[in-house]
């Protein structure tokens, strides 16, 4: 099963990669537009933040220190440095995940998220959902500005 997630969370970690990639400009990555509360930017380091802090640092015990306000309010940070951050991301991930025993999956998660406790395994199903949820609205911020920029 860990192998599994490794997987789904690498291909869609590449799928993140490919989107932001996609963006003509740095400025696009950044761009707030009507009715859409974040930019992709902002929702690439909340999903950076999100994984480091829940699979990194808490099953994997890899040294990070989360900044979740920042990851909503920081702008400008250049492409290529998401990128930077997208593969950082999936190589945490990738280790955090592939050193853990199997056995592990049905443990308690060691915080409760959302005020109750879960195994590791339901967690991990939550964030794989959760990545998919944001690369979806990146996805749809990026065609939405793509047809606004040709009108």
């Amino acid at each position: 099963m860990l192998q599994d997630l490794a997987r789904l969370f690498d291909r869609d970690l590449q799928r993140l990669y490919q989107e932001i990639d996609a963006y003509p400009t740095t400025d696009a990555i950044w761009k707030v537009v009507d009715g859409i509360a974040n930019s992709a930017g902002n929702l690439t380091l909340h999903l950076h933040g999100n994984l480091h802090e829940f699979i990194g640092r808490q099953l994997g015990h890899i040294p990070f220190e989360r900044d979740r306000p920042r990851e909503f309010s920081a702008t400008g940070l250049e492409k290529s440095e998401l990128l930077d951050m997208i593969r950082a991301t999936k190589e945490t991930v990738s280790k955090a995940l592939l050193s853990l025993p199997e056995s592990d999956l049905i443990k308690t998660y060691p915080s409760e998220v959302f005020g109750y406790s879960m195994s590791v395994q339901f967690f991990l199903i939550h964030l794989n959902g959760h990545l998919n949820y944001h690369l979806g609205q990146i996805n749809y911020h990026r065609r939405i500005l793509y047809y606004d920029l040709h009108d």
